[in-house]
């Protein structure tokens, strides 16, 4: 397994998520099944979803109703699905 897969035009990212950073930032694969995000919100009542949904919707360039939380809604373990994304900010490699 891998930390992204297209599923037509959508993309499925497998996410590593550090809440309370010091900055919001697209950090690397983490492992071979994630890659590391880190975000400034805390994790607390949502904040720290409601800002990756964000965050990743501007980075790759689709509106957030494009963007939804597949998995892992109370885990830094997360899995998210893009709606034809118009950017890709991370390198795929496939």
């Amino acid at each position: 397994m891998t930390w992204h897969r297209w599923d037509g035009d959508d993309l499925i990212l497998h996410l590593r998520i550090q809440p309370k950073a010091s900055k919001d930032a697209l950090c690397g694969p983490y492992g071979d099944n994630e890659y590391k995000i880190t975000l400034t919100a805390p994790p607390v009542d949502g904040k720290a979803n409601a800002h990756l949904v964000r965050f990743i919707a501007k980075r790759f360039g689709v509106p957030r109703s494009n963007v939804s939380l597949v998995s892992g809604e109370h885990s830094r373990s997360k899995c998210v699905r893009l709606k034809s994304p118009k950017q890709l900010p991370i390198p795929l490699g496939d």
